[in-house]
């Protein structure tokens, strides 16, 4: 197997010496490289179709496609356009890589009555690499793409700007053991620079036109990111900031540590998604099942949190929610405190009542911000969490369960 290097940028040799030591690259042959694409890609559930498709030196280009997911009655969907993989280079092995798919812009109306037109730019797949003939396994099938990005996004509705942003990224950095196994991924994701026009969308309703003026959400701004680390031996994946960040809104960040994450799991899920067998039928239910308590069992929770920083919004809403009652905010909040112990409640567990209605209180006289996190003892599997759920009490307790505000 040709030792592979992917960081951000695909290497496949570190100078001229290495390049010599590797096995030579093949003459391309396009229907091979689609027939390889199609493969590797229905391992991992998706059923490609490419339309024709030719070589130019190390640039192979393809006239359109269609997909399906595996095992779904619906129609495919229809890629109309030009697909053009540039830097490619074939191995004796069969495994090819590349170094880009490019896409030509985007640039459609979507609708005319209002005129609805979207425009997307530099669309681009880097760093691209499909394992050798036979191998479909999951460790190989993760390293497929190291980055896919655009520029920027821009929908107009009726000629006006009402939905932008700068720039979507996501890229894979994977590093290797001494014996050129898959040892680590590490994976970052974002959207920069959203913006929004809702003003514009409630023009014609008077209603939300008032409510969207009342929370100052005219035009709303902000990001979207993610970063995850994942270690292959203990299927170790950590997700330490999935954040939703706008701008005189508010914060959500959402974080998890999971073990157990294994290469043997993700083969048995590809397995079950590239399978034929309709998902609706009694055999497929049955799949997924087994598969779900297989999952249950293998995978332990080290911890979690979802966590939300006020910027403005909750105000606003109690301010608004205030006004139309016809009285003071902090006269609001002491009447609507007792419907959170009867909400909580309803659930039938009175210590998970005790540890919500403090801290849902403390955000109501003064929103900070609120945070609910999950913190075992020890790594639990969640089958074992399953089990405990008999006792909702002792639930609390495994899972380390802890509601916190402004803190």
């Amino acid at each position: 197997m040709i030792k592979t290097m992917k960081t951000t940028g695909l290497m496949l040799a570190t100078g001229l010496a290495t390049l010599a030591m590797m096995q030579p690259a093949m003459a391309l042959d396009a229907e091979a490289f689609v027939d390889r694409i199609e493969t590797v890609y229905k391992a991992m559930g998706y059923d490609f179709t490419f339309g024709p498709a030719s070589v130019d030196g190390d640039t192979v280009t393809i006239d359109g496609a269609t997909m399906a997911v595996v095992g779904l009655d619906e129609e495919p969907s229809e890629i109309d356009t030009v697909l053009t993989f540039s830097g490619v280079v074939e191995y004796e092995d069969g495994s090819y890589t590349m170094e880009e798919l490019t896409i030509p812009d985007i640039d459609t109306e979507f609708a005319t009555d209002p005129v609805g037109h979207l425009s997307l730019t530099g669309i681009v797949a880097q760093d691209l690499w499909l394992p050798p003939e036979g191998d479909t396994s999951a460790a190989a099938l993760v390293q497929t793409i190291g980055r896919v990005a655009t520029g920027p996004l821009v929908v107009t509705r009726d000629g006006v700007e009402v939905i932008k942003l700068d720039a979507m990224d996501m890229t894979s950095d994977f590093t290797f053991a001494d014996d050129d196994s898959l040892e680590s991924v590490q994976s970052d994701f974002s959207i920069t620079n959203i913006w929004a026009d809702l003003a514009t969308f409630s023009e014609d309703d008077a209603e939300s036109a008032a409510i969207i003026e009342a929370l100052g959400l005219g035009t709303i701004n902000g990001n979207i990111s993610q970063s995850m680390d994942w270690t292959m031996a203990d299927g170790h994946l950590v997700v330490d900031e999935a954040l939703f960040d706008f701008a005189d809104i508010g914060a959500l960040n959402l974080t998890f540590d999971l073990t157990g994450f294994t290469m043997d799991v993700l083969d048995k899920i590809y397995a079950m998604q590239s399978s034929d067998l309709d998902p609706e039928s009694e055999e497929g239910q049955a799949q997924q099942m087994m598969m779900g308590m297989e999952m249950a069992q293998a995978l332990s929770i080290v911890g979690a949190s979802v966590r939300y920083d006020d910027a403005g919004i909750a105000g606003r809403l109690l301010d608004m929610f205030a006004a139309q009652s016809g009285v003071e905010r902090a006269q609001f909040v002491e009447t609507i405190k007792p419907m959170v112990p009867a909400m909580v409640g309803q659930a039938g567990i009175p210590a998970l009542t005790e540890l919500v209605v403090p801290a849902a209180n403390a955000f109501l006289d003064d929103p900070q911000s609120f945070e609910v996190k999950v913190a075992p003892p020890s790594p639990t599997s969640f089958l074992v969490l399953a089990a405990a759920a008999a006792n909702p009490a002792g639930l609390i307790s495994a899972l380390g369960l802890t509601v916190a505000a402004n803190q």
